[in-house]
């Protein structure tokens, strides 16, 4: 068992996030590169499905994730662009969010969603004595924007995530 993601807020405007895995970093590549298998491990919280993730995960391409509550059906996801990619070391993508059906009457999004600018997301892979220490980079466009992510919750759904991680690369 690996130990649980380490968050740190290394500027006003990141928040980064390091975890390891046991497996090599081919593995854990393709689990962030295949919509299968990304499917199976960033699900999100207990109680959510993700029926949306559609990856083009070449430099230019595209994609969308969409989760939705199995108890009210409500969605929320996110939107961008693949800016980088480095085979088995580094995934650079764009990452806006797609409120969905979590907006109030007037379209707007709720106060804690932090997508005024969105963010740029930089995954690096490092593979070491087969275990794959994976270091993940959120820069937002402004302070107000990273505190209103991390008060989310989203560090804690990333170790869910990553739990799940652990479990898909164990059967890989």
């Amino acid at each position: 068992m690996m130990k649980p993601a380490e968050a740190s807020l290394p500027s006003d405007t990141e928040v980064l996030v390091k975890r390891s895995f046991d497996a090599p970093a081919t593995l854990v590549w393709r689990a962030y590169m295949e919509p299968d298998l990304m499917r199976r491990w960033c699900a999100g919280l207990p109680g959510w499905s993700m029926p949306v993730c559609e990856m083009d995960m070449r430099v230019g391409g595209r994609y969308r994730w969409r989760w939705r509550s199995d108890e009210n059906g409500q969605e929320f996801g996110f939107t961008g662009e693949v800016l980088e990619v480095t085979p088995h070391a580094k995934i650079v993508h764009t990452q806006l969010v797609d409120v969905g059906d979590q907006a109030d009457s007037k379209g707007s999004a709720p106060a804690s969603w932090a997508d005024a600018g969105g963010s740029i997301v930089t995954v690096t892979l490092h593979e070491a004595n087969g275990i794959t220490h994976v270091t993940t980079t959120i820069k937002y466009a402004s302070k107000a924007d990273r505190d209103a992510a991390v008060e989310t919750g989203m560090t804690d759904g990333m170790e869910m995530s990553y739990t799940q991680l652990d479990r898909v690369l164990g059967e890989m």
